[in-house]
């Protein structure tokens, strides 16, 4: 078969370009690739960062241990510029969003910042080849950043930021009290202080406090109706959880009160509006779906893979409880006490007690210091009732600010704020970050 030569030459001339620029490293990808400490390393696709990147580190299963054996954690590497200020995101979770081609994070977007998302230890891709729940603690995971920060610190040279949302919020927290130099800002988002497995300031939170009187006693009605209705409602409830392959600790009677105890802090922490509640004469297919977009039975599944917060939270971070006040009469749970123990918790780690001092330690730490850190709360959100503005005074400190969003909810965001605060916070944050 005959060749057309200058075809051929015309080809190579096309495509001998384009082979050579795939073959060829950024200058970060080969800053990364000359780390010992991370291995890995893929290149990810977006649309917001130049270069991104998906790369592990070794980290000890027991930083307390010199001979402990290595796992590998994910973190996430999203660029700006050398020159730019580098966000560290302390994840509570997995970080599997952060894979997403659109992915920006908050403080990134605002400050046009690299982003170095660490994914938490136990979850997602960050797993040890064999779970041992003693090393799931605060101050391994902790660790785990630290170590993720003194590695990039080699490479990003500019000012840290830490941040995280919810758990993430608490690790950011906690992470600016046992490693108080390592970011010169931090910023947690709907972040809680537990001082209890279940804390006691949720439920009359709940009861008193949030919304009005008036929206209050429409959703404890709506509670009531779906246990007045549970006769009814469990053919569904049952096939919903076969379907989805749940399974419990207890039985499937008991799962379905605790969907309705879940109901007001799930509603309240979403900002779930009122209009969604079904009227008394709507049928069951729609009280059910209600109850089920609300508050999913798969929250009480076992295992799942929110079971290693579940023994964070009984360990050290706490957790809340419910009430049961004009419900019981309609109920097959008897008591709700030591629920997270009964259902969502491992065998083995059933004998969990839990242990204050990281509570006790925050506490001290928050209120003789003033770091540059703020604080972001949704004013409606139920974790709101256990966050550090019930007991922090910060009219006297420097740095240390709080913020809570009017009505909001565990969305609340920087850009969620009314104009006054949100330019109040951009400010602060402009001039530590100049």
């Amino acid at each position: 078969m005959k060749t057309n030569k200058n075809l051929f030459a015309l080809l190579l001339f096309l495509v001998l370009p384009l082979l050579s620029f795939a073959q060829q490293e950024s200058t970060l990808q080969k800053q990364l690739s000359a780390l010992s400490e991370l291995s890995g390393i893929n290149r990810l696709e977006s649309s917001v960062y130049p270069e991104k990147y998906e790369v592990y580190i070794n980290n000890p299963i027991d930083w307390n241990n010199p001979n402990s054996d290595l796992f590998k954690s994910r973190i996430i590497v999203c660029y700006k510029g050398i020159d730019r200020p580098t966000v560290i995101v302390t994840e509570g979770y997995y970080a599997n969003y952060a894979l997403f081609p659109s992915y920006e994070e908050e403080l990134s977007h605002l400050f046009n910042t690299n982003v170095i998302v660490c994914e938490h230890r136990y979850y997602g891709k960050s797993l040890p080849d064999t779970i041992n729940w003693q090393y799931l603690t605060v101050n391994n995971a902790l660790a785990d950043i630290h170590h993720v920060r003194s590695v990039f610190g080699n490479i990003f040279k500019g000012k840290w930021i830490s941040t995280g949302i919810s758990k993430g919020g608490q690790t950011t927290m906690f992470y600016r009290v046992i490693y108080p130099d390592d970011v010169d800002v931090s910023v947690s988002y709907v972040a809680p202080l537990n001082k209890a497995v279940e804390d006691g300031r949720h439920e009359p939170f709940l009861a008193l406090k949030v919304g009005t009187e008036e929206n209050r006693a429409t959703l404890h009605k709506a509670q009531r109706e779906l246990l007045k209705r549970k006769s009814r409602l469990l053919p569904l409830f049952q096939k919903h959880v076969i379907n989805n392959k749940y399974n419990f600790q207890t039985k499937i009677e008991d799962v379905f009160d605790y969907c309705v105890f879940e109901l007001p802090f799930a509603f309240w922490q979403w900002g779930t509006s009122f209009d969604k509640i079904p009227s008394i004469d709507s049928n069951d297919d729609d009280w059910f779906k209600f109850m089920i977009k609300i508050s999913d039975p798969e929250y009480f599944s076992y295992p799942t893979q929110t079971t290693p917060f579940f023994v964070q939270a009984a360990y050290e971070l706490g957790y809340y409880g419910y009430s049961m006040d004009g419900l019981s009469d309609l109920c097959s749970v008897n008591d709700t006490h030591n629920y997270i123990y009964k259902l969502m918790l491992p065998p083995e780690a059933k004998n969990i007690i839990f242990n204050d001092k990281l509570y006790k330690q925050t506490v001290e730490y928050l209120i003789q210091n003033d770091p540059q850190h703020i604080f972001i709360y949704g004013e409606n959100d139920p974790w709101s009732a256990s966050g550090v503005y019930n007991w922090l005074d910060c009219s006297k400190k420097l740095n240390m600010k709080i913020y809570i969003q009017p009505n909001g909810s565990h969305k609340a965001r920087i850009r969620t704020m009314p104009n006054k605060i949100y330019n109040e916070i951009m400010s602060k944050l402009t001039e530590w970050l100049d």
